[in-house]
């Protein structure tokens, strides 16, 4: 079964990443206020990014990894900027 890792932009300025085997369906929960927490309480949420798999399992695997990205990173991930992502994505010298 097809599933979807999605990026959100919400009404605050903060950005919620989840996952779903229905894109369309979960965005409208999420619009309507019936998707996370996070999302009810920080109207209006604007769908910026998502990818496609061709396993449910997949998709949910990818979020976690986001989810666990910096802003700058998850920006440069929705900017399609892959020279960022990559420079963002390099572990940080001691100091």
């Amino acid at each position: 079964m097809v599933g979807y890792v999605y990026i959100l932009k919400c009404g605050n300025g903060s950005y919620y990443t989840g996952s779903t085997k229905d894109l369309n369906q979960r965005l409208l929960q999420h619009q309507l206020g019936l998707g996370s927490n996070h999302t009810r309480k920080y109207q209006p949420v604007e769908l910026v990014y998502y990818e496609k798999f061709n396993r449910v399992y997949l998709a949910f695997q990818r979020e976690k990894q986001i989810q666990k990205w910096t802003r700058a990173k998850k920006i440069a991930l929705i900017e399609g900027n892959l020279e960022a992502l990559k420079l963002k994505s390099k572990c940080r010298e001691p100091l």
